[in-house]
């Protein structure tokens, strides 16, 4: 199949302006939810439209571009006419027709289902893993890209309870085309970095799930997956995620080592976020080794790296890590050195920066700093918090942030003659 050559958008690119394409992502995700859209834009989306790989947004997308920039039409934002891409050499090239786009948006969207949402991915984007084609091509390769964008979506809106088993469907179907084989390198390098992707996903929607066994099978099926593409991207991704499960699961040591591994990969990605986050991991271990001189000195670092701004090289998995995420983690080291109410000042700041789209993560910044208030001594406003955290429960489904709220009635049960505290701990019975 021949390869069609694309023109730079350089129009969309001034637009951008001096943003980095991660926050013009994040600023697109806040224009759709203003107009009551639901886009997966993310980095690496804002790249391929810049480099001319997208010619046309799709329906939902030029929905949120126009109200981005009103009074401008496709054309001046440096698109094609739609007509002129649904030919059928611009089919061949695209991995999705406009059609199929909006067919997948109204899906996602119907009846607020994260269950009937995830079933979505493995059916429609990846199809069945038993009609896998002889060799995989651009199409198959994008439709992993896709499916990894649509479950962290997903993830971000409802947690990871309803979607782990419905997500392993793609992911199976991911490997059966990486075995099947790529019909030129390019496409086999993109599946590997797609499946291995994915294999992170599907982890993290495990690990968040409380499957932690789980969750370590899927993220070492990622880093084999890294080592034989030789990706130091993913390698680095894998190894930030098996830190982290490795400190929730009690290997302070081993999350520690990991986040070591992942700064070695990432050292030469030109990615000073990534190095931050991994420092921060890194803190996180030696924390819960209760050395507090070393988790001073990786926060230290991860602060460094992080007041260095985004960058190009910034992965695209890694728009979930801003202020509010830096804020969380650091709340935790100094939760795990028995902190607490130096914790709760760092979570009551993650929690008000956290942007509302990421629901999963307010819930969570919110069942932390909860916790902290409980143990730090201000049980009324720990219950308070406890509350808001039922509330978003509601929309949210995350064993994790489920058994830290668990977590937190206890400690308050010797409070409860406090109105504002048994109320709280009679709605958690309840629920």
């Amino acid at each position: 199949m021949a390869a069609f050559p694309h023109s730079p958008n350089q129009t969309f690119r001034r637009l951008r302006g001096r943003n980095s394409p991660a926050e013009f992502a994040a600023m697109v995700r806040r224009a759709a939810k203003e107009i009551g859209e639901t886009v997966s834009c993310d980095a690496r989306y804002i790249g391929r439209v810049e480099s001319g790989e997208i010619r046309c947004p799709n329906y939902a997308y030029e929905r949120v571009f126009l109200h981005m920039f009103p009074g401008r039409t496709l054309a001046d934002l440096g698109f094609s006419p739609r007509e002129a891409v649904r030919g059928r050499s611009a089919q061949r090239s695209a991995p999705f027709t406009h059609k199929e786009s909006d067919v997948l948006r109204r899906a996602f969207m119907a009846g607020g289902s994260a269950t009937v949402a995830a079933a979505t991915l493995g059916f429609t984007l990846l199809g069945d893993a038993r009609r896998t084609p002889s060799r995989a091509g651009e199409s198959e390769a994008a439709a992993v890209e896709e499916a990894v964008r649509q479950i962290r979506l997903l993830d971000d809106r409802h947690g990871a309870d309803a979607l782990y088993r419905k997500a392993a469907e793609p992911l199976r179907t991911a490997y059966a085309l990486l075995d099947a084989g790529a019909t030129r390198q390019s496409t086999e390098d993109r599946l590997h970095a797609g499946a291995g992707e994915l294999a992170i996903s599907v982890g993290w929607l495990a690990h968040d799930s409380g499957r932690f066994d789980d969750a370590r099978s899927h993220y070492a099926e990622a880093l084999a997956t890294a080592r034989v593409a030789g990706d130091a991207g993913l390698e680095a991704h894998a190894f930030s995620n098996m830190a982290f499960l490795a400190r929730d699961c009690g290997r302070p040591r081993e999350s520690v080592r990991a986040a070591q591994a992942g700064r070695r990969a990432a050292r030469s990605l030109g990615s000073p976020r990534l190095l931050s986050l991994l420092a921060l991991r890194e803190a996180g271990g030696w924390a819960g080794l209760a050395d507090r001189k070393a988790c001073e000195e990786a926060l230290a670092r991860a602060h460094t790296e992080f007041s260095r701004g985004a960058a190009a090289a910034d992965p695209e998995w890694m728009s979930f890590f801003g202020e509010a995420e830096l804020e969380s983690l650091e709340s935790r080291c100094w939760a795990a050195l028995g902190e607490h109410a130096r914790a709760a000042r760092h979570a009551r700041r993650a929690a008000d920066l956290q942007d509302p789209h990421f629901a999963r993560n307010v819930a969570l910044y919110t069942a932390e700093l909860a916790d902290d208030l409980a143990r730090a001594g201000a049980p009324d406003e720990a219950a308070w918090a406890g509350g808001r955290v039922l509330d978003l429960l509601t929309e949210v489904q995350s064993t994790r942030i489920q058994s830290m709220l668990a977590g937190t009635a206890r400690a308050l049960v010797p409070h409860q003659r406090s109105p504002r505290v048994a109320a709280f701990l009679t709605r958690h019975a309840a629920v």
